[in-house]
């Protein structure tokens, strides 16, 4: 296969395993590009990106600004905070004035789960959501497949353990649908007020012994508190989750082997994750966000020859 077999980029559930595989094998050589001397390639020259964000980013925003830079596009931004939106212009109504400026491919941050859904029924141009709510963000999760395939290859039969706010992740259940796709183990592991009761109905397992869990996993994929969507205190302190639930080195040193340590960002360092961990040489961080540019130039070249 040499093309994806949806118009848009809405969720990792609505793509193929052939369709996740392509866009890694496609990522691969938009890798090389960008570790060249001159790290742009003509291949979307005449396209026009707009990149909306109606919620803050730093990592997800700037990787798909340089991106679409790297493959010679046109790039349009628009930031909530300084549009028509806060004078109560509807979502429809904003992107429609945007693609009248002739905008090929629209990628989107939103707060509300389901509105790049909404958007592919109502506009032509293509969409690559960039985080929708506590829904999806397939771009995170398909570097982080991207990455972990750098690092042990092929994933079927790998385990791969998610760490932390289960509930609220939309890195989670994007991960989950991916990994499951190219046939790794997934496990869960973090306070019970944070896994969904559901989560096991996607082919997962729940832990919530930390120790138990890092023993078991090849990759530990630690997961950000997300305590600006909690409308109630679902753990006592952040203290207490670090204490039950935090990746640590005296956790790791338990641990006969070395196991690989990643995190989408940003990190609540001491929390989740504590420094000498993340600066660790069995972390990948920096190199997932690397990668992040080089999935993101793979995701816009296949959707851009879209009609």
């Amino acid at each position: 296969m040499s093309h994806l077999s949806t118009k848009h980029l809405i969720g990792i559930k609505d793509l193929t395993k052939d369709d996740i595989e392509l866009v890694l094998q496609t990522a691969k050589t938009f890798k090389e590009v960008i570790n060249r001397p001159i790290k742009k390639v003509p291949t979307l020259r005449d396209t026009t990106v707009a990149n909306l964000f109606f919620e803050n980013s730093t990592r997800t925003r700037t990787s798909f600004e340089l991106a679409a830079k790297r493959l010679s596009a046109d790039t349009i931004n628009f930031t909530y905070s300084s549009s028509s939106v806060k004078k109560g212009e509807t979502l429809l109504d904003t992107v429609n004035n945007i693609l009248a400026m002739k905008v090929d491919l629209v990628v989107m941050r939103h707060p509300s789960p389901g509105a790049h859904s909404f958007l592919s029924k109502n506009i032509k141009a293509n969409i690559i959501n960039a985080g929708d709510g506590t829904h999806e963000h397939p771009t995170q999760a398909l570097l982080d497949a991207f990455s972990m395939q750098e690092k042990v290859g092929d994933l079927k039969g790998k385990n791969i353990l998610i760490i932390g706010d289960i509930m609220f992740s939309r890195v989670a259940r994007s991960d989950i649908f991916c990994l499951k796709k190219l046939g790794a183990n997934v496990k869960l592991c973090g306070p019970p007020t944070l896994i969904p009761n559901y989560i096991e109905e996607l082919g997962v397992t729940v832990e919530y012994d930390i120790q138990k869990a890092l023993e078991w996993c090849d990759i530990a994929n630690v997961l950000r508190i997300q305590l600006e969507r909690q409308s109630i205190k679902l753990f006592p302190s952040l203290r207490e989750y670090s204490l039950y639930y935090g990746v640590n080195k005296k956790r790791l040193d338990k641990i006969k082997r070395p196991i690989i340590i990643m995190h989408p960002g940003p990190i609540n360092r001491g929390v989740e994750l504590t420094s000498d961990v993340a600066d660790s040489e069995h972390s990948i961080i920096l190199e997932q966000v690397e990668n992040g540019v080089a999935v993101r130039m793979a995701c816009m070249y296949l959707l851009a020859g879209k009609s």
